[in-house]
């Protein structure tokens, strides 16, 4: 059990966490033909964009109903109306979401009453856009809880009770610490017993780095409306990560869909616990391909575990990235000397560390240095505790702006597990000294014959043949010795 501790600074020093709007801007990124609105200023949505542009390398598509201070004195229903209709008459998106910010919290407008009176007084011109609205003050909380309001919001506003089940058809609802590589995988693995997965949301369809044959101002792919009316008639529903586990409950209340939720998927056990769940939701038993590619990870663990052992691991990132990654560092035989995150979260008490502290990468850094860590692991915003540690850094999470295909990392299911094992064993790997010829010098006495007959020769010409060095005999009263 960890003892959960918050830092008492009056302000963060070098920020680990990440805004709830941008957590929910990034959720509705998984929705196909969408257009995420923040309700806010113009300022808030051009960090957000540019956080995500340089993550993704990609078009992000975010929009603002940019309100100033008039707007947001006198409230912001006009602002809200002009987006929502120019939004819609100039890219026709099957879904606008809104998120709130600060300032509008703040203030304490009634977005979803003024989305009731827009439909109703614009009925014909939205047509059959979708109309969602999450509440996520940027002032609480931070990027995993945005995430997982947004998701609550799509099930609640969207989802649809009374549908007939359909057999084999699974919901997947992936956390925001899993990247569009992660739930790539998870359809794959999915697929492979058969089933029909309908991921919400899909952000491997819409923020895999393809590119598309024509331009489109919204979404580039993710979850159709469609899927999102007819949730309810999955037969199943999986949640992964503990920030999920409200959507979730949403669903079963809403919809009657059953769920089980997986607090990680890096690591053999955790592993292990999906492929049994999806075997028995299928009942196939488990592909060829998958026994494979597990025992392929346990020789994977089997090789770097002797890096591993005794390794002191200082690690900042979301609470569920914080769970997924250290749980299995320290299965692996590492130690987890400090376990910075950003948000509360049940999973934070059961980390297998002495102390969690929800604090930024100023508190990372400190505690690292006292600890002498051998390695950080967090964002790319760590590079500079790094450099001032002298300790290697291994960037996981959200922004990694300093690294290109952070869409395609897979740290989750056999096959992710393994490239997370190597990845790290070879970075630490990079740190064990080698010898060169400076480790071993000639003594002094080598160095002044050498000097004597001036200098060391220019060409050294050796025998076409050398004789073998012979042994001396061996002494007499040994010989007596070994015939007695």
């Amino acid at each position: 059990m960890a003892l959960v501790t918050e830092s008492k600074k009056s302000c963060a020093v070098n920020p680990l966490k990440m805004s709830q709007p941008l957590g929910a801007s990034y959720a509705f990124m998984g929705l196909e033909s969408c257009m995420p609105v923040m309700h806010g200023s113009q300022g808030c949505t051009s960090f957000g964009l540019v956080l995500l542009v340089r993550h993704f390398k990609e078009a992000i598509p975010l929009q603002t109903t940019a309100m100033n201070e008039a707007t947001t004195i006198m409230g912001g229903f006009d602002n809200v109306e002009k987006a929502v209709l120019n939004i819609r008459s100039r890219t026709k998106p099957q879904v606008i979401a809104i998120c709130s910010t600060g300032l509008t919290e703040t203030k304490g407008d009634d977005v979803e009453g003024y989305l009731k009176l827009i439909r109703q007084k614009h009925a014909e011109a939205l047509g059959d856009t979708a109309l969602v609205y999450v509440s996520t003050p940027d002032y609480v909380g931070a990027f995993q809880d945005g995430w997982a309001r947004a998701v609550e919001a799509i099930v609640r506003t969207l989802a649809e009770p009374g549908l007939a089940t359909v057999p084999g058809r699974v919901a997947l609802l992936p956390g925001c610490h899993l990247s569009p590589g992660d739930v790539e995988e998870l359809r794959e693995i999915v697929e492979s017993f058969g089933l029909e997965p309908w991921v919400v949301p899909d952000v491997a369809g819409s923020l895999d780095g393809h590119i598309p044959e024509d331009w489109l101002g919204t979404t580039l792919g993710g979850t159709p409306l469609r899927q999102l009316r007819a949730l309810g008639s999955a037969q199943h529903a999986l949640a992964f990560g503990e920030q999920m586990r409200p959507a979730a409950e949403r669903l079963q209340a809403q919809c009657g869909v059953p769920f089980t939720l997986f607090d990680r998927l890096t690591g053999l056990a955790a592993t292990d616990a999906l492929i049994v769940e999806l075997a028995r939701l299928s009942g196939r038993p488990v592909p060829a391909k998958l026994r494979r590619q597990r025992s392929q990870l346990v020789d994977a663990m089997l090789d770097g575990h002797f890096h591993f052992g005794n390794v002191r691991i200082a690690l900042g990132a979301e609470p569920d990235l914080l769970w997924s990654a250290g749980s299995f560092l320290v299965e692996m035989g590492a130690e987890l000397v400090a376990c910075v995150t950003t948000t509360h979260s049940p999973l934070l008490a059961k980390m297998p560390a002495g102390e969690v502290l929800i604090g930024d990468l100023e508190d990372l850094e400190r505690l690292a240095q006292a600890a002498d860590a051998d390695l950080l692991m967090t964002h790319s915003h760590g590079r500079q505790a790094s450099e001032r540690l002298g300790r290697p850094l291994f960037r996981l999470g959200i922004p990694m702006f300093d690294r290109i295909g952070n869409a395609h990392v897979v740290h989750v299911g056999y096959r992710g597990t393994r490239s997370f094992v190597y990845a790290v064993g070879n970075l630490l790997m990079e740190q064990i000294a080698h010898h060169g010829p400076g480790d071993w010098p000639l003594p002094a006495a080598s160095l002044a014959a050498v000097a004597q007959v001036g200098g060391p020769p220019a060409e050294a010409h050796l025998p076409a043949h050398i004789p073998r060095l012979q042994r001396p005999p061996p002494a007499a009263d040994h010989v007596a010795e070994a015939s007695a």
